[in-house]
């Protein structure tokens, strides 16, 4: 998928740059895999604001994406490439040879008429679906399951794959796109493939409005606060924030700060974190 600029008729849309959607064959969402998507506007069951800076935003309907891939040795064809809102890559509507439709994350390279299938005995081919115990070393893979039969929950978004890069008794060892090298069950699930939608992050928002449509409400810098309300306020003017290092509003380190518990069950799983240090 390409990026397409604007021409400058006003000074937000100079640097403005949007996805050309040439990787886009099929306009309308199906309806029967589509749902109503309630805002909460970043707040929990008791109505608290738990993620600042949420609300507002356009309208959009959630599609039911099938992350499990566990209709085995039924093939499917793709019948369109469809504009996800809710998420960074494109989705793909598949119907099975029963007449099931699903939909699922477009790999790159994945287009309308083309085949997929999913199990033990599905070929190693792009957008199928196999354990990992069949798939070959040194193969890109996404929508990788952390546990088996619960759905992939790693290597979602636009653009990512992580490698096999070893399989070993009961585990085979991934490197993450974050550069975390980490043991998943050999029985999980994998699709093979890199996630499409490649250029999404060198598109450039341009202005502000955009943000609010996404349902991204403005963010207050601490420095230009009063001290009562963050650590980085108060002072005569323009100042430093007056403390060694940046800090959140609750005077917690806002950089570089570790906050993995230290005696997580699956730290035994991970090999090497992504600042390169093994875990202890």
């Amino acid at each position: 998928m390409g990026i397409k600029t604007y021409n400058p008729y006003t000074p937000s849309r100079r640097n403005m740059t949007g996805s050309d959607f040439s990787e886009i064959t099929k306009v309308t969402p199906e309806k029967s895999l589509c749902v109503s998507l309630k805002k909460n506007a970043g707040r929990n069951n008791q109505g608290k604001i738990t993620v600042r800076h949420r609300g507002g935003g356009s309208r959009r309907k959630y599609r039911i994406i099938d992350f499990k891939r566990n209709k085995d040795g039924i093939p499917a064809t793709v019948i369109g490439i469809e504009y996800d809102p809710n998420r960074t890559a494109n989705i793909a509507l598949i119907c099975y040879a029963d007449g099931e439709k699903a939909y699922i994350i477009a790999p790159e390279g994945l287009t309308d008429g083309m085949k997929v299938m999913n199990g033990a005995t599905a070929e190693v081919r792009v957008g199928n679906c196999l354990p990992l115990s069949e798939i070959p070393v040194g193969t890109q893979v996404h929508n990788i399951e952390l546990y088996p039969g619960k759905g992939g929950q790693l290597v979602r978004s636009a653009g990512n794959s992580a490698q096999l890069m070893a399989k070993e008794g009961k585990y085979a060892t991934l490197r993450l796109p974050s550069g975390e090298m980490r043991m998943v069950p050999i029985i999980c699930r994998a699709t093979i493939g890199v996630v499409g939608n490649v250029d999404h992050s060198l598109i450039n928002i341009g202005k502000a409005g955009r943000k609010r449509h996404m349902g991204i409400r403005p963010t207050v810098r601490g420095s230009v606060m009063n001290p009562n309300d963050h650590p980085h306020g108060g002072g005569e003017g323009k100042c430093g924030i007056g403390r060694p290092g940046p800090s959140t509003p609750w005077g917690k380190p806002a950089l570089g700060l570790k906050t993995r518990k230290k005696k997580k069950a699956s730290n035994k799983l991970i090999v090497r974190r992504r600042d390169g240090r093994a875990i202890k």
